[in-house]
């Protein structure tokens, strides 16, 4: 016990990056090859490591030797079976840069990404005039209103924002919820804003949006379904009558901001560690 805390004690910020980036390949790794033969045989490969190692412990040697000239001959095969996703893979790190960029441009290129997903879907919305109500979670957690609609746990994507919103469809009644770049859940019930001033205008999907603003600091997008105007709420209060490139230009200093608090939070307990 004594010798792992000992080791714990004498991490260093260089070793946390080390892993960091070993962690961030591997990951990078596992997203080429999701949902693909690759990996089913990776899995496969893991059970035959396992199997070689305990079969070496436990001393069955004649179950070990066939693992291990299988483990060798089947590397080789590997590389004939699985050559267009290798070459897949190749094209795909020399076309992104994958190795060469930086913490940060991966991070802005996300942001710009989900940004742009979340602006497609209310641009269209806004145009057909179709209702939409989502919600950004920011530092203030949202589980208690996750917990009251559909899970979904599904990456942002402009066609699923726009699905969930089409009228008479089991989803489209209620507020998606998001989370950094996944939408956790849809029809999602929300608390009505107590405030007495709001315009007797704004229907209950505006009420709802400036609602849970005043509750957490969470950002709500709102698109009415009669006129099509699309509206920002925080803090409990709304911007009205926004166009596409007002609304992105939120988006972005909205996610830009979280970045940068996770971002001094990082180096602020790096400085206090170090101390």
């Amino acid at each position: 016990m004594r010798e792992v805390l000992d080791l714990f004690m004498n991490i260093n910020i260089r070793d946390i990056i080390d892993m960091a980036i070993v962690a961030f390949v591997f990951y990078k790794l596992y997203m080429l090859i999701r949902q693909t033969r690759a990996e089913q045989l990776i899995k496969g490969i893991l059970v035959l490591l396992i199997a070689t190692q305990v079969s070496g412990w436990l001393q069955f040697h004649v179950i070990n030797w066939i693992l291990r000239n299988t483990m060798t001959v089947g590397l080789i095969a590997l590389l004939i079976v699985f050559q267009p996703e290798l070459r897949r893979a190749l094209e795909y790190i020399g076309r992104t840069r994958f190795l060469t960029k930086s913490i940060i441009d991966i991070e802005e290129e996300e942001i710009r990404n989900t940004v742009g997903e979340i602006v497609r879907a209310v641009d269209f919305l806004s145009r057909q005039k179709i209702g939409a109500l989502i919600i950004i979670e920011k530092e203030t957690g949202l589980s208690e209103v996750v917990e009251t609609g559909t899970q979904i746990n599904g990456k942002i994507s402009s066609e699923l924002l726009i699905n969930t919103f089409i009228p008479n469809t089991p989803l489209h009644d209620g507020a998606v919820v998001i989370r950094k770049g996944q939408i956790l859940a849809a029809a999602c019930l929300l608390p009505l804003t107590d405030n007495p001033n709001i315009s007797r205008a704004l229907g209950t999907r505006h009420r709802a949006g400036i609602g849970i603003t005043e509750k957490s600091d969470s950002m709500a997008i709102i698109v009415s379904e009669e006129t099509g105007d699309i509206s920002v709420a925080e803090n409990g209060r709304i911007k009205r009558f926004l166009d596409a490139e007002e609304l992105s230009q939120i988006l972005l200093q909205s996610y830009r901001a979280e970045k940068n608090r996770q971002w001094q939070f990082l180096k602020k307990k790096w400085r206090d560690r170090d101390e």
